[in-house]
């Protein structure tokens, strides 16, 4: 009937849910590889601790950017230590907002699925 067509029109507020809908999920591939990225970066500060370790040597190189320097192990040691703690941190914050996302399209789905049923498909 006319009526079943009009109630399924796609009104501004929906358009809106629907647009942000797209912007979470494109946020949230974002976040997903950057914690991903940084979950390989942690690795491999783990591994240096590890070296480190074992090294049982005065001096080291360590690498910032382009750059070499030789310091001492212990100084190598906590420079991996707090580089560590940066970054888990960092990856927590992501964790958290990858989340609040998740919540915020579960949210958008139930709505928007109330309103359009089949003809909508907000799977990713």
């Amino acid at each position: 009937s006319k009526e079943e067509e009009n109630d399924n029109e796609v009104r501004r507020g929906d358009q809106d849910q629907i647009n942000e809908f797209g912007r979470l999920n494109a946020r949230l591939s974002e976040v997903k590889a950057e914690a991903q990225r940084l979950e390989k970066h942690l690795e491999k500060i783990e591994d240096a601790s590890t070296e480190l370790m074992m090294a049982g040597g005065d001096t080291v190189l360590l690498r910032l950017g382009d750059a070499m320097f030789e310091v001492e192990e212990d100084d190598a040691t906590e420079y991996c230590e707090k580089e560590a703690d940066r970054q888990q941190d960092r990856l927590d914050k992501l964790k958290e907002e990858e989340a609040d996302i998740l919540q915020r399209q579960d949210g958008l789905k139930k709505v928007l699925y109330s309103r359009f049923g089949k003809s909508i498909n907000l799977e990713t």
